[in-house]
């Protein structure tokens, strides 16, 4: 019996979070959308690709929650993206209202689930699948470091010509304008990158990382980012479906970790088949305690709105 995954949201991010997920055979596939017809062929279509692929991966596309029973794993990415004229709160309340009826149908056919969290503001709605839920918090995964990260390490590996495989890189903190690439963590084949970029240089890398989403956005202009989203989730989906034990940095619910208390934001966890099974406290310098408590803030702030 292969395992399950359901994607809810059949949008450019959950579509290719399937494509990827299939096409690695790690599962099953479960496309789900309130939009008829759209999940259907998206579905169909990425099955027909399998015997290309040679996957025996089943992907199905549906409107019907029952489809998706006993998923190990959900995959939330339905939401709305902000509109011209919207504030932020009308954005947050909007999709504070789709995640409250995507939580409940989806944990009532699978109770035993783990969530990874995609939609945004995406360390609020984290927050608010983890109240709405009432998982444990191991079971209610945030992602967004994965990605920043992953972009972080290209810039790393474009600017010093070396394979992205040599690259690590850290980001901490809120998926936003707040976030915090660690450039002291960040390595090529061991090598910290302080040591091998000028601190001007670096810095610049660092800002583009927090712009990522932006400059994407600003080249699709009626679109935003989706392949290296869908990528992250896969490589969660991965970890935990193959109890990899695997450290990636992930939105979670701190309970003084780090001296915050009862807050999604992004740390280094190590995931596995309980989903978060250990979150990594790692030692930051004063100026970097600083710009994760801030980011921090910032997520409170948004949280606040929605009342969870």
């Amino acid at each position: 019996m292969r395992k399950k995954v359901s994607i809810v949201g059949s949008g450019n991010v959950g579509a290719t979070a399937a494509h990827w997920i299939a096409s690695k055979e790690l599962a099953d596939v479960v496309l789900i959308d309130i939009i008829e017809g759209v999940p259907q062929g998206k579905g169909l279509d990425l099955l027909e690709a399998m015997p290309i692929e040679k996957r025996d991966s089943h992907v199905l596309g549906t409107n019907d929650y029952a489809d998706t029973a006993n998923s190990e794993i959900v995959v939330i990415t339905a939401g709305i993206p902000r509109k011209p004229g919207m504030s932020r709160d009308d954005l947050l309340n909007t999709n504070y209202k789709i995640m409250s009826d995507v939580v409940s149908k989806a944990i009532q056919h699978s109770p035993d689930c783990i969530l990874i969290v995609v939609s945004n503001p995406l360390d609020a709605m984290a927050q608010a699948a983890y109240k709405l839920s009432k998982f444990p918090r191991e079971r209610v995964i945030g992602m967004a470091g994965v990605l920043d990260s992953a972009r972080f390490r290209t810039f790393i590996a474009e600017e010093l010509n070396v394979s992205v495989e040599n690259v690590t890189a850290f980001v901490l903190g809120g998926h936003g304008d707040t976030m915090v690439p660690l450039t002291r963590y960040s390595t090529v084949a061991g090598i910290p990158v302080t040591e091998l970029m000028e601190p001007k240089r670096l810095e610049s890398l660092v800002q583009r990382t927090r712009d990522g989403g932006a400059e994407i956005v600003k080249y699709l202009k009626t679109g935003s980012a989706y392949y290296a989203p869908s990528a992250a989730v896969a490589e969660m989906v991965e970890a935990i479906l193959k109890d990899k034990k695997k450290i990636l940095p992930c939105a979670a619910y701190l309970d003084g970790e780090y001296g915050i208390k009862g807050l999604y934001v992004g740390v280094p966890v190590k995931l596995g088949a309980k989903g978060i099974e250990q979150i990594m406290e790692i030692k930051l310098t004063s100026e970097e305690k600083a710009a994760l408590n801030k980011s921090a803030d910032a997520v409170k702030e948004l949280v606040a709105v929605i009342g969870v």
